[in-house]
């Protein structure tokens, strides 16, 4: 019942912009902190971004500050990051987490000429 489903992943240039967005269903999203992790090839999974229930903390990796931006539509059970400037480091599988538990599958982005 409870789905983390992300989309927006795909190949950038460097330099360039995605939108990640998280489709959450079978949990209470709007009372809920919202997280973005990524997991490169033979490292660690790592915190990239969180968002408080309303919106009024948000949290970033030192990584990506500056860069990319977390948001969320609690009407649409969305959470969003928008990345910008992106390079080669970024690459990795994006993953939304909620602070109930659960994980998404992950997307995805890969930053290459």
């Amino acid at each position: 019942q409870v789905q983390l489903v992300e989309s927006g992943g795909g190949l950038v240039q460097p330099g360039g912009s995605l939108r990640l967005s998280c489709a959450a269903s079978g949990f209470t999203f709007s009372t809920s902190t919202m997280s973005w992790y990524r997991q490169a090839p033979g490292k660690e999974r790592e915190f990239v971004a969180g968002m408080s229930s309303t919106g009024s903390i948000t949290d970033y990796a030192d990584s990506v500050k500056g860069r990319f931006t977390i948001s969320r539509d609690n009407a649409m059970k969305r959470v969003y990051l928008q990345m910008n400037s992106l390079n080669a480091e970024d690459t990795a599988v994006y993953i939304c987490y909620s602070s109930r538990g659960y994980w998404g599958q992950g997307t995805q982005v890969t930053v290459s000429s």
